[in-house]
């Protein structure tokens, strides 16, 4: 994925931490919803929980420990604190810029 792809994401406000799991397709999430024997791999990218540490859908994005897992949801077993997250949380779809840097800044300025 190029850094200026729209991607999707479900941010959950928790009590202690913000939480974001990563969506492949808004419309899979859609279905999930609706049908629940649709698994959960067809709609999460990895089963990959991350925390922002209260800086909303916008902080830096760390792996969610266990101690975060078990103190928001009361269990750490990834599935069911996915399947949280996605039931509770608002789904929202942002695009990052293109990173304009220099690649190798011994070769001097890029622009003369």
């Amino acid at each position: 994925m190029r850094a200026n792809d729209p991607s999707s994401k479900v941010f959950y406000k928790g009590n202690s931490d913000d939480f974001i799991v990563f969506v492949d397709d808004p419309a899979a999430l859609k279905n999930w919803k609706n049908d629940r024997s649709i698994p959960l791999s067809d709609v999460v990218n990895g089963f990959k929980i991350f925390v922002t540490h209260r800086h909303g859908s916008q902080g830096v994005l760390d792996g969610a420990s266990n101690a975060s897992l078990d103190n928001e949801f009361g269990t750490h077993n990834i599935d069911d604190c996915i399947v949280k997250i996605l039931e509770r949380g608002t789904f929202q779809t942002y695009t990052q810029t293109e990173h304009q840097a220099d690649t190798n800044m011994t070769n001097g300025p890029a622009f003369r």
